[in-house]
C-alpha cells in the first residue's frame, strides 16, 4: 500500500511540474512559481529536475465574460499544407502499426522516441495510452499512470499537443481532450486549457460525431471559465443541430453534457428527438436513457414509459448493475412505473439463489426509496435471514430493518422468528453501534412492535443520549425519540419500569401546513350530523387527525359512572378520519407505510377507530362518489345493521 500511496504523490508532483493556470492567473499549488517576463521555470519535488524555460508568445484566451484570461506559450512552426500531408501519409501506416503493439502507457511513450509524429497523430497517441489502461485492474492502472506521469516523454507529448492544437482537425481535438481528461490530467494544466480554448474557436466546424465525443469529454469536468463557456456554446449550437442527429448514443451524450442547468426547452428538444428514434433502442440504449435523463434532471414521462416497457419485457437481458442503475435514476427523477418495478422484483425472486445478500439489499433499499413493496421478494429474503442470520453485516442489518419496517411488510406467522433472528445478530454488534445507528435500529424495531431490552438499556444511558442530542439532524432525531417514547407508553412492551420512558424529550410539533379537506368535512357532516364532528385534532402532540366523529353507543345501559369520558368505548365510539397523501402508502396500493403505520396503531391504543382516507383516490371522484366512498369507509358493510340506529341517536342540524 505504501508503494501505491507514494505513487499517488508522484502523480500529483508530475502534474504540478507542468505550467498551471486557472481563470486569469498562473497557479502553483505546492511550490512557488518563478515568473519573469515571458519565461518561467518550475521544479518537481519528486523528480528533482528542472523544466527548461520556455519562450512565451502572447495568445488571447477568452472566458465566458469575454475578458482576456491568459497569456500562454504557443510554438508555431511554419510548414506548407502539401508537405504536411505528404509526411502524414508516409508515416501514418508504420506508426499505427507500432501503436497496436503497445500495451501500456510507457510502451507508447517509448515508441515516440523512435518515430517522429505529426500533429494529426497526437490524438492517436493519447487515445492509445488511454485504451491501454482500460482493461487493467485498479492497482495496475494506478501503477502504470504513476510511471506515465513520471516519464519524460509524457511531458513532451503534452507540450506538443498544446503547441499543435491550433492545427489539429476537429475530430482530433475532441478525441485528444477525451483521452487527456480520462487519463486524469488536471484541468488546470496548459494542455487541457489550450484544447478547451481552441475547441471554443472551432466549435462551429465540429460534425455530429465530434460533438458527441466533446460532450463525453466535458460531461464530468469541473466548472471553470473555459469549461462553462464551452458548455454554453454547445447548448446554443445544439438548438440548431438536434434535427440532424440520427444516433441514439449521440443524443444521450448530448443529454449528459448539457446538464441540469440548461433550458427546459433544450432538454425537451433532446428528449423529443430521442423519443422519435424509440424503435431503434437497443437494451443498453434503454438503460442509459434513464441515467441520461437524470443527468439533465428531466422527467419526460413518454420516453421513460417506452423504456420501462422495453426493460419489463426483456428484464432477463439486463445485468444486475444496470437494473440497479435504472432504479436509482427513477428515484432521482421521481418517476414510478408499477410494471417496471414488478418485473424487476419478479425476476430477482425467480433467480433468487443467484444473488448475494448485498445485491438483494441494494435492490430492496432502492425499492424502499421508490415506496414500492416487492412482497414475494421480501418474503424470500426474510426466509434466508431466518435460516442464516449470521451472514448479515451491521450495515446489512440496519438496511434490512429499515426496509421491512418502513414498508410495513407483514410476515404473518414468520414475523416473530424473523425479528428474533435479526435482534440476536444486532445485539452481537451492540459494542460497535454508534449512538445514532442504535437509535435508528430501535426506532425501526418499534415500528415492528418489538423493543429489545438490551438495546433500550444501552440507548437510555446518559452518555448515549448526549451523543444523540449533539449529532446532526436534530429535528429528525427528536421526532424519533418522541415517537419511541410514545411506543414505550402506549404499546407497553415487556420492559422494566426504568426503561418505559425516555427522559428530557423536547419535541416541537411542526405546523400542519395541509388544510383539512372542506369537501370531505361537508360530506361527513351530511352523514353523521354537525354536532358529532370535530376537525383538526392533535393527539399526543404529534398525531394530526383531520376530523373526529363521536358516535354514542347504541346500548347506553352499558355505560358506567364515567360516561362523561369520551374515551370509554362502552359509552361512545370515536372515529378518527385520517387523510393521507400518496407518499404515506406503498406505491400502487393503499398499504400504509412508515410513520402512518405507527400513527394508526397508536390511535387505536388511544380509543379511536382509525379510518384511512387516501387523498389521491378521494380527489379523483365525483361528489356523489366521494359521499359513497366516505360512507363505506366510516360505516363498513358489516356494521350496516347498526348504522341507522347510531345515526338516529346523533344530534342533527336544526
Amino acid at each position: 500500500m505504501s508503494m501505491y500511496k507514494s505513487g499517488l504523490e508522484m502523480f500529483r508532483c508530475a502534474l504540478r511540474s507542468t505550467v498551471l493556470w486557472k481563470c486569469d492567473s498562473f497557479i502553483w499549488t505546492q511550490t512557488s512559481l518563478c515568473y519573469k517576463s515571458r519565461s518561467f521555470a518550475a521544479s518537481s519535488q519528486l523528480g528533482r529536475k528542472r523544466i527548461q524555460g520556455h519562450t512565451l508568445k502572447q495568445v488571447l484566451y477568452y472566458s465566458q465574460s469575454g475578458h482576456d484570461v491568459l497569456n500562454a506559450q504557443i510554438k508555431q512552426t511554419p510548414a506548407s499544407t502539401e508537405t504536411s500531408e505528404l509526411l502524414d501519409k508516409a508515416e501514418r501506416t508504420p506508426f499505427y502499426s507500432h501503436l497496436q503493439n503497445c500495451f501500456c502507457p510507457t510502451d507508447v511513450l517509448d515508441t515516440l522516441k523512435q518515430i517522429p509524429v505529426s500533429q494529426q497523430l497526437i490524438s492517436s497517441i493519447f487515445t492509445r495510452i488511454w485504451e491501454s489502461t482500460k482493461k487493467m485492474t485498479d492497482e495496475q492502472r494506478r501503477c502504470e499512470l504513476r510511471l506515465m506521469f513520471d516519464h519524460p516523454g509524457f511531458e513532451e507529448v503534452c507540450e506538443r499537443a498544446a503547441a499543435d492544437a491550433w492545427r489539429m482537425r476537429s475530430e482530433d481535438l475532441a478525441y485528444t481532450l477525451l483521452a487527456v481528461v480520462n487519463l486524469g490530467v488536471s484541468q488546470d494544466t496548459r494542455v487541457v486549457q489550450t484544447l478547451l480554448r481552441v475547441i471554443q474557436e472551432r466549435l462551429n466546424q465540429f460534425d455530429i460525431r465530434s460533438l458527441s465525443v466533446l460532450a463525453a469529454s466535458i460531461r464530468e469536468m469541473e466548472n471553470c471559465r473555459n469549461v462553462q463557456a464551452l458548455r454554453e456554446a454547445l447548448r446554443l449550437l445544439l438548438k440548431d443541430r438536434i434535427p440532424e442527429i440520427q444516433s441514439v448514443v449521440v443524443l444521450q451524450s448530448m443529454m449528459r453534457a448539457v446538464g441540469k442547468n440548461s433550458s427546459i426547452h433544450l432538454k425537451r428538444q433532446l428528449a423529443t428527438k430521442t423519443l422519435s428514434l424509440a424503435d431503434e433502442f437497443s437494451p443498453p440504449n434503454t438503460q442509459y436513457m434513464f441515467s441520461s435523463l437524470a443527468a439533465m434532471g428531466l422527467n419526460f414521462k413518454p420516453l421513460l414509459d417506452v423504456c420501462s416497457k422495453n426493460i419489463a419485457e426483456n428484464v432477463h437481458e439486463f445485468p444486475f448493475g444496470r437494473l440497479l442503475s435504472v432504479l436509482k435514476s427513477c428515484h432521482e427523477l421521481r418517476y414510478r412505473n408499477y410494471t417496471l418495478f414488478s418485473s424487476v422484483s419478479e425476476y430477482m425472486t425467480s433467480t433468487f439463489d443467484m444473488w448475494s445478500n448485498k445485491q438483494v439489499i441494494l435492490i430492496l433499499v432502492s425499492f424502499e426509496d421508490l415506496l414500492f413493496r416487492p412482497v414475494v421478494l421480501l418474503d424470500a429474503f426474510a426466509e434466508r435471514i431466518i435460516q442464516k442470520p449470521d451472514s448479515l453485516t451491521l450495515k446489512d442489518l440496519l438496511s434490512v430493518l429499515k426496509v421491512f419496517s418502513l414498508l410495513n411488510h407483514d410476515l404473518k406467522e414468520k414475523k416473530t422468528e424473523f425479528v428474533s433472528s435479526v435482534v440476536k445478530v444486532l445485539e452481537s454488534y451492540l459494542p460497535k453501534l454508534s449512538a445514532t445507528d442504535l437509535l435508528k435500529a430501535v426506532y425501526y424495531l418499534a415500528l415492528l412492535e418489538h423493543i429489545p431490552q438490551a438495546l433500550m438499556d444501552k440507548l437510555l444511558q446518559q452518555e448515549t443520549l448526549d451523543q444523540i442530542q449533539k449529532g446532526k439532524q436534530s429535528n429528525k432525531v427528536q421526532r424519533w425519540l418522541h415517537t419511541l417514547d410514545l411506543c414505550l407508553r402506549l404499546d407497553q412492551p415487556p420492559l422494566p419500569p426504568s426503561l418505559r420512558s425516555i427522559p428530557d424529550v423536547h419535541f416541537t410539533v411542526p405546523a400542519h401546513d395541509v388544510p383539512v379537506n372542506r369537501e370531505m368535512l361537508s360530506a361527513i357532516r351530511s352523514i353523521v350530523g354537525n354536532a358529532a364532528v370535530q376537525d383538526s385534532v392533535l393527539e399526543q402532540s404529534i398525531y394530526f387527525i383531520d376530523c373526529v366523529i363521536t358516535l354514542p353507543h347504541p346500548k347506553e345501559e352499558t355505560c358506567g359512572l364515567h360516561a362523561e369520558d369520551s374515551g370509554s368505548p362502552e359509552c361512545a365510539r370515536r372515529i378518527a378520519v385520517v387523510c393521507a397523501p400518496p407518499s404515506s402508502f406503498c406505491f400502487g396500493t393503499t398499504h400504509p407505510r412508515a410513520s402512518l403505520v405507527i400513527k394508526l396503531r397508536h390511535l387505536e391504543k388511544l380509543g379511536y377507530k382509525p379510518v384511512l382516507v387516501p387523498v389521491h383516490e378521494l380527489n379523483s371522484k365525483t361528489e356523489e362518489e366521494k359521499f359513497q366512498m366516505l360512507q363505506k369507509l366510516i360505516f363498513p358493510a358489516q356494521e350496516s345493521s347498526g348504522t341507522q340506529e347510531i345515526l338516529n341517536n346523533s344530534p342533527k342540524e336544526e
